[in-house]
């Protein structure tokens, strides 16, 4: 697999060095390159944001993420800028308007799911003081860091992602599986599966 976005030559040395090694799995777009440099694996706290990937993440299952990347500004929109409590008192007349908004996925049961999740959510929030101290307490409040040579060698599930979803599901969650909730834990910055080499585990 080539992880390599740029080799030059020193030429004092007289040898090749590489530069700006990045996962191999963004490479397909400049959205990607953009959200992996920018975003995916960096530790997030903040509980509109962890809902705002709630969203995203719960609204990707069956889908690629590219399609939801390029949908996100338009969810950002429908969904009150990902304000939890602004998507737990949207209405079925509200659920009929978005399915007709191609700014997002019109897929009834993903829309009922966020406002649905919403609701979940704000109910977790209000029982740990903030989702955020509920969510990183399934890793201690630490980042698990994989330390893997290709993308490849990242699980798609874990013993603990299967363990959050299980959760998350007995408080009433959906869309939101083993799968989905560790591509949650990655993006959110729970797990590291940025490679050895990848310049963004150099920035931190």
């Amino acid at each position: 697999m080539i992880h390599l976005q740029s080799v030059s030559r020193d030429h004092k040395f007289g040898v090749l060095k590489m530069e700006n090694i990045r996962c191999a799995w963004c490479l397909g777009s400049p959205e990607y390159i953009h959200y992996h440099d920018t975003e995916w694996g960096i530790p997030i706290y903040d509980d509109q944001a962890l809902f705002e990937c709630i969203v995203l993440e719960s609204a990707q299952a069956g889908l690629s993420w590219i399609t939801i990347l390029r949908k996100r500004e338009g969810y950002r929109t429908l969904f009150h800028d990902f304000d939890p409590i602004k998507v737990a008192n949207m209405t079925d007349a509200d659920v009929e308007q978005l399915l007709l908004d191609e700014r997002i996925v019109r897929h009834r049961a993903k829309i009922e799911a966020t406002i649905n999740n919403a609701k979940a959510f704000l109910k977790i929030a209000k029982e740990f003081g903030s989702f955020s101290q509920y969510y990183w307490a399934f890793s201690d409040h630490k980042v698990i860091d994989n330390q893997i040579d290709d993308h490849t060698e990242a699980p798609a599930a874990t013993e603990l992602s299967t363990h959050f979803a299980k959760d998350l599901k007995k408080r009433g969650f959906k869309f939101l599986g083993a799968t989905t909730c560790y591509a949650f834990m990655q993006a959110t910055g729970m797990v590291n599966d940025h490679i050895k080499d990848c310049i963004s585990r150099k920035k931190k």
